[in-house]
């Protein structure tokens, strides 16, 4: 059974505040589906979209057709499904690695959700220029800033960790493993972003709050902030010389759109609208920006477009003149990372089970890849393989293994842009891969896993003798935390800067310890467990220096 992906206290407070009990011939109350609205943004509108219309996860709206390959038009939707169906569903969750809610929400809850998701969805308002100027604050203008760093801090070795279910993020020192500060942010920041600098964290919240920290501070401090809409995922800033952090761009899940920004004030400059026409030719209200990377050899931005399989690259030397090229993929596009020359960017298109690859030089397609169910990479992993040379390796989903992508067209043509290996992982249900360029190991969580002994384990693998078995560690029980009914998911391992000590985030309850755990690249054992109780709910690390550099 799959446990504990939390809800937050206020989701349960807002819901507990009424009598939730729903009769299967009546519409939701207004106070009840005000709570179910909540609950659907925070834990279900991520894969399955705000309009419901589906993309990691499955189509929820009340009523849907398609023809099947005789052309015959088969009739579904979440109403043919029924109450009793969808509530199973929600408590029990499903192998394409949906997790289960039974032991979070209370069975009128789960009945709450499955009517809610039976009636139709609500359209949420759009997110504009006035909007998004009215969000906007400089606490701290530029010129006010420090001209030099005012701390003793090894800012290259400092972590910006999420505290998922807080709105937080610490940052943490990695030399001393000690939190130096906490910084209110959006709720459930999904990314932090460095400036070419490295002075400045971009962090994004899922609720579209966009925060500027300053690492120069004596402690970190937000000094500008904005809104950039109701729901969001990615950040980045300009890289190329002459331009460095002179822009910031930021997409959004809702409205469909990104905007850019001043990089040292997050003035807003222009938003640009993702809406359009998939890669199937049809119309799609909801294409969702899911990933931002910035090239280092041009002024571009490499902009992925989850709903539509469009993949734009955004020339941003001229803004008033802006210029796109878009380039067809694969629905659905969501996470990934350079290879190891920084000319191609590798990219989920995970409900396709495909990775795409973009030529940045020539700013084309150079592949679509056949990966297993649901590749899920992170910004992935390169290695050099004893036979196959450079590759990019992705974890799954929906399958026990992680791919190798070879990734060197030049030196090794007949491996390029193919899957030539497959490492069995210990379980599917994994988020992110991890190496260094001074590792010789290649790390795979698998937090989604449906088995608690799985979800709270990792996979080492010596990618020098891939032959032999690879190591499966439980990194939740070397924290020692107390015993709970709730899964303590091992997820997202981040190296520090000098790459020998590898940082894991064992991912608990709201109301229950959590912790990180720092483990020794190269002996594979504990070295120290980072322990507060203001660490709550640790999901995301970035490492200054590996983000900085897009090091992986």
């Amino acid at each position: 059974m799959r446990k504990n992906i939390v809800v937050s206290a206020l989701t349960l407070a807002v819901a507990g505040a009424f009598n939730v009990a729903v009769a299967d011939d009546a519409p939701l109350a207004p106070a009840q589906k005000e709570a179910a609205k909540k609950i659907y943004f925070e834990r279900c509108a991520g894969c399955h979209g705000i309009l419901r219309k589906g993309a990691t996860g499955k189509n929820l709206e009340p009523h849907t057709s398609a023809k099947d390959k005789d052309g015959n038009v088969i009739e579904g939707g979440t109403v043919k499904l029924g109450q009793s169906r969808l509530e199973k569903i929600i408590a029990y969750g499903t192998d394409g690695g949906m997790v289960n809610f039974d032991d979070i929400l209370t069975k009128d809850e789960i009945a709450m959700m499955a009517k809610y998701i039976q009636e139709a969805p609500d359209v949420p308002p759009e997110f504009g220029m006035k909007d998004m100027l009215a969000s906007w604050k400089v606490m701290v203008k530029p010129e006010d800033r420090p001209k030099k760093q005012m701390n003793k801090i090894n800012l290259k070795n400092v972590f910006s960790v999420t505290l998922r279910d807080t709105g937080e993020v610490a940052l943490i020192d990695g030399d001393t493993k000690q939190i130096w500060g906490i910084v209110k942010t959006g709720y459930a920041v999904h990314i932090s972003r460095l400036s070419a600098s490295g002075r400045y964290v971009y962090v994004i919240g899922r609720d579209g709050k966009l925060d500027l920290i300053d690492l120069w501070m004596e402690k970190p401090t937000i000094v500008a902030e904005i809104k950039v809409g109701i729901e969001a995922r990615s950040v980045e800033t300009s890289k190329f010389k002459g331009y460095e952090d002179k822009y910031a761009i930021a997409g959004s899940y809702w409205p469909p759109q990104y905007a850019i920004m001043d990089g040292l004030t997050l003035k807003p400059l222009k938003i640009v609208s993702t809406r359009g026409m998939t890669v199937d030719g049809e119309y799609h209200p909801e294409p969702r920006v899911a990933s931002i990377v910035a090239t280092e050899d041009k002024p571009e931005w490499v902009v992925n477009v989850k709903e539509t399989g469009m993949i734009r690259l955004v020339d941003y030397s001229d803004l008033k003149n802006l210029r796109e090229t878009t380039i067809e993929s694969a629905k659905f596009l969501h996470d990934g990372g350079w290879d190891s020359t920084k000319r191609y960017f590798l990219v989920a298109a995970n409900a396709s089970n495909k990775v795409a690859v973009v030529d940045t030089k020539t700013g084309k397609l150079a592949a679509l890849v056949d990966t297993k169910a649901r590749p899920h990479p992170g910004r992935g992993a390169n290695f050099v393989h004893p036979k196959f040379g450079p590759v990019w390796a992705t974890s799954h989903l929906g399958a026990d293994v992680i791919s190798l992508i070879g990734t060197d067209p030049a030196k090794h043509k007949q491996y390029a842009w193919k899957v030539v290996q497959e490492l069995k992982n210990h379980g599917g249900g994994s988020l992110f891969v991890k190496t260094h360029p001074k590792s010789n190991h290649l790390w795979a969580d698998a937090p989604l896993n449906p088995e608690k002994d799985l979800a709270e384990s990792v996979t080492v693998y010596d990618i020098k003798h891939l032959d032999k078995p690879p190591v499966i560690i439980n990194v939740a029980k070397m924290a020692n935390l107390p015993e709970s009914k709730a899964v303590k998911r091992v997820v997202q391992a981040e190296y520090n800067s000098d790459g020998t000590e590898v940082w894991y985030s064992i991912w608990a309850g709201k109301t229950e310890p959590s912790a990180i755990v720092v483990l020794d690249d190269k002996t594979l054992k504990m070295k120290a467990v980072i322990k507060d109780p203001k660490l709550i709910t640790p999901t995301g690390k970035f490492n200054v220096y590996n983000t900085q550099r897009d090091i992986y």
